[in-house]
């Protein structure tokens, strides 16, 4: 069964950095499209960033120049650097694995929270 286990979420001050990884298990990992999602308290679920098998990458607005989607195929994990980080990047951030348009998967969440 696959599974995807995040880590690295925490409490950070406005301005400070955080590095999340995703290690995926029973799966071909090069093959799947990986992504990180968030959810606010009272949000809906929004994707945050998204990188392909080829590894290209896209971003949603608010995010772009500050975060970086990132993969290591040897370690199965997939990661997710943020700088400048900002209150309202407060959520819990979800690992998502896709292929095609069928299989998808997701990992528990990580809370990260942005407050001084």
């Amino acid at each position: 069964q696959v599974q995807l286990v995040e880590s690295g979420g925490g409490l950070v001050q406005p301005g400070g950095s955080l590095r999340l990884s995703c290690r995926a298990s029973e799966m071909i990992f090069r093959i799947w499209t990986m992504g990180w999602y968030r959810q606010a308290p009272g949000r809906q679920r929004e994707l945050v960033a998204r990188i392909s098998h080829t590894a290209n990458t896209n971003y949603t607005d608010p995010v772009k120049g500050r975060f970086t989607i990132s993969r290591d195929n040897a370690k199965n994990t997939v990661y997710l650097q943020m700088n400048s980080l900002k209150p309202e990047d407060t959520a819990v951030y979800y690992c998502n694995a896709q292929l095609g348009t069928t299989a998808v998967y997701w990992g528990q969440g990580t809370q990260v929270t942005v407050s001084s």
